[in-house]
């Protein structure tokens, strides 16, 4: 039974969620997190890009949507995979951190991206704070090169760079590593701060220009959760 699975049957079991019609419809549905306290609504045609590269790739049955939801939302515990994204502040209020504890601890997946591409701006160390003050000061641990995650469809020698971080925006770093939470050894939080939400994020019709498509890690992402 693969993780999407397990979720929808435990946190349906558990919670008496009554679980969308879209999950006896697709594989996977692309699930944004609103959250109170920053911005959330950003990178606004990433997830046509990513949706588009599941549908080109794979063979999953895709939701073509993006689904919007409050991290407050009960319902966002039956999410295959979560997506949270801004460039401010982080700071979950009481249903919110509640929610978010919950999915990761019983096999939800979020990816989490600072769109300001940065180790020192509000979004990273806020969020940094949260994840302490939830899972302990030792859980986001920077993930080896050789993590699953890079080889769970096409192979990579570690995460791809972003054109922001080449062209010296942010802290004017190149960050070769990404970082995770794992709860017992399952990867439930994976964290960048190469802004991959913006990289990815113009209209899915320019993708055809691209030397190379730089959406093909995002295809990676989602199988990893899907499968793990």
């Amino acid at each position: 039974m693969n993780r999407a699975t397990f979720v929808r049957l435990l946190l349906g079991g558990l919670l008496g969620t009554t679980l969308p019609a879209r999950a006896a419809a697709y594989d996977f549905w692309f699930t944004r997190l609103k959250y109170d306290s920053g911005d959330w609504d950003v990178d606004q045609r990433m997830p046509a890009n990513l949706i588009t590269s599941l549908i080109d790739y794979t063979t999953l049955r895709v939701d073509p949507k993006e689904h919007v939801l409050d991290l407050s939302d009960p319902k966002m515990l039956t999410a295959p995979f979560c997506y949270l994204a801004g460039h401010k502040l982080v700071e979950f209020n009481p249903a919110e951190r509640r929610n978010f504890e919950a999915y990761i601890r019983n096999g939800g997946f979020v990816f989490v991206d600072d769109c300001n591409h940065d180790i020192d701006g509000l979004f990273a160390k806020s969020f940094e704070r949260q994840m302490a003050s939830i899972f302990g000061n030792s859980a986001l641990k920077v993930l080896p090169k050789t993590h699953g995650i890079y080889k769970s469809f096409f192979t990579f020698d570690g995460p791809p760079n972003t054109s922001f971080e080449l062209n010296g925006w942010g802290d004017d770093l190149i960050h070769d590593y990404l970082k995770g939470i794992e709860i017992n050894g399952r990867l439930g939080i994976l964290y960048s701060n190469k802004d991959y939400g913006c990289e990815w994020d113009y209209d899915w019709r320019n993708k055809r220009f691209l030397a190379e498509d730089n959406t093909k890690f995002a295809v990676n992402i989602v199988i990893y959760a899907l499968s793990n």
